[in-house]
């Protein structure tokens, strides 16, 4: 193969049933002078990547275009202008939303961080989107606060395990809700404090419980990369003063909001997007990467991966994480 190509997995036009997608030949762009070649050894899936292969996510890349928001690996050349960092250092990246699912890649060095140590390089794929997400959503958008209450919906996903970690390591009491008690036991063992099951005779419910386990106060924070009906059901069971993240929509229907709501208990509603976060503002972005990195390092966060799939079942990953079979983080290694 050329070196102005590789192999990636690859979304040739839209469709809702995942024919797709294959692996193929694409063309990779030449190095400049401060871009990083990177030996692609591991990247994980998000559930964006199965929005955008349906064309229902807000980044529509231009197609064809390969999967995979993130990754690690190894640098095997730097441009000429690059002096923070060497051939073969271990790296992690994110990659503007895909293109991390392929053999290798260039990036800018600004979008590289070296891979932590202890970090396997799944571990390191699987790293950046879930936890970068959560820091800026609970820490820089929700001000969560020591002794607060988060309730963490969609906990056993990928977002969700690293709130649940994050807002634990951050003082929170946390409340973790899913739709299986196997998956939210293992959250609870990954730290959460109470998990509630929000599916109850095949209707979404949980308010009471909530209210509940917080002497009838509601959340202080809730963390929502579900919507919906859970949606709609938070904001019966927020603290006055709260904070509803808006993370995403994994049920499919975005709710709409009676504004009555937030008046009568002085709650707020906060969209969150943390790579837009930190492109409106890259000193703070670079700020909350550094901060989420030096966590990492300290042994204080790590993700959960519940598979690892070869490059060449990359598909299977994808059905995988579509029959929301997963608990955590799925990643793609490639050798």
């Amino acid at each position: 193969m050329s070196k102005d190509q590789t192999e990636g997995f690859v979304c040739t036009n839209l469709s809702d049933n995942l024919s797709n997608l294959s692996i193929k030949k694409i063309p990779i762009q030449s190095l400049s002078e401060d871009s990083l070649r990177i030996s692609i050894k591991a990247a994980s899936l998000n559930f964006p990547d199965l929005l955008m292969t349906q064309g229902k996510y807000q980044n529509k890349p231009e197609l064809p275009f390969v999967l995979g928001m993130e990754g690690a690996g190894i640098i095997t050349e730097i441009g000429s202008d690059v002096d923070t960092f060497k051939e073969g250092d271990e790296v992690m990246f994110g990659s503007w939303g895909h293109g991390a699912i392929a053999r290798e890649i260039v990036l800018p060095s600004k979008m590289v961080s070296l891979k932590p140590k202890e970090f396997s390089f799944a571990e390191a794929a699987a790293y950046k989107t879930a936890y970068l997400t959560a820091y800026v959503g609970l820490i820089r958008r929700g001000s969560l606060a020591d002794g607060e209450t988060l309730l963490v919906h969609g906990a056993s996903g990928g977002v969700g395990m690293a709130a649940v970690q994050l807002g634990k390591l951050y003082g929170a009491n946390v409340i973790a809700t899913g739709t299986s008690n196997e998956k939210l036991d293992l959250v609870k063992s990954w730290g959460a404090d109470s998990i509630v099951n929000t599916l109850k005779n095949g209707k979404t419910s949980f308010r009471e419980e909530v209210k509940e386990l917080t002497n009838g106060k509601g959340a202080d924070v809730i963390y929502d990369p579900v919507g919906g009906d859970v949606f709609d059901e938070s904001i019966r069971c927020i603290n006055w003063g709260g904070r509803l993240l808006v993370i995403g929509f994994a049920a499919g229907r975005i709710s709409s909001l009676p504004v009555n709501y937030p008046l009568i208990k002085g709650f707020s509603v906060i969209g969150v997007r943390a790579g837009e976060y930190g492109r409106r503002d890259p000193e703070r972005g670079r700020e909350n990467i550094d901060i989420i990195n030096s966590l990492a390092n300290e042994g204080k966060l790590k993700p959960y991966i519940c598979k690892i799939f070869e490059f060449k079942d990359s598909l299977k990953a994808l059905e995988f994480l579509r029959d929301r079979k997963l608990v955590g983080k799925v990643v793609v290694a490639i050798s």
